[in-house]
C-alpha cells in the first residue's frame, strides 16, 4: 500500500464527511439555496469551494466511490473523471487503496 494513495483516500474521506454535515445542516434548517461545499480532492491544503444543488449532491453520494472536486483537482493515477459539470467535476475511484478507503469510510453505508 502506498502511503501517498492512503493519504489521498483519507483526505477525500474527511472532505466528504464535512460536506455530509453541511448537507445535513441545510436539510435541518430547510435551506433551499444551492449547497456551498468544499472540494473533495486528495489535497489536504485545498481551499477551493464548489456549489451544487441538493439533488446533484445526492446523485454523487449515491456511490461510495464518487467525489466532487474542483476542475483539475483529480489524481489520474487513483481516480477517473466521470462527469464535468458547471463548476466541479465528479471523479470515481479506481481499484486500489483509495477505493477501499472510500468504501470503508462511506457514512451512508451500513
Amino acid at each position: 500500500m502506498s502511503s501517498r494513495e492512503e493519504r489521498i483516500g483519507l483526505n477525500e474521506a474527511v472532505f466528504r464527511e464535512v460536506n455530509e454535515r453541511i448537507e445535513h445542516l441545510a436539510e435541518t434548517f430547510d435551506l433551499r439555496a444551492p449547497l456551498d461545499l468544499i472540494c473533495e480532492c486528495g489535497d489536504a491544503k485545498c481551499v477551493e469551494r464548489i456549489t451544487m444543488t441538493t439533488a446533484e449532491y445526492e446523485e454523487i453520494r449515491s456511490e461510495a466511490h464518487q467525489f466532487a472536486v474542483h476542475p483539475g483537482h483529480e489524481y489520474p493515477d487513483v481516480e477517473s473523471v466521470v462527469a464535468r459539470l458547471k463548476g466541479y467535476d465528479v471523479v470515481r475511484k479506481n481499484k486500489g487503496v483509495p477505493k477501499q478507503i472510500a468504501e470503508q469510510t462511506d457514512p451512508r453505508s451500513s
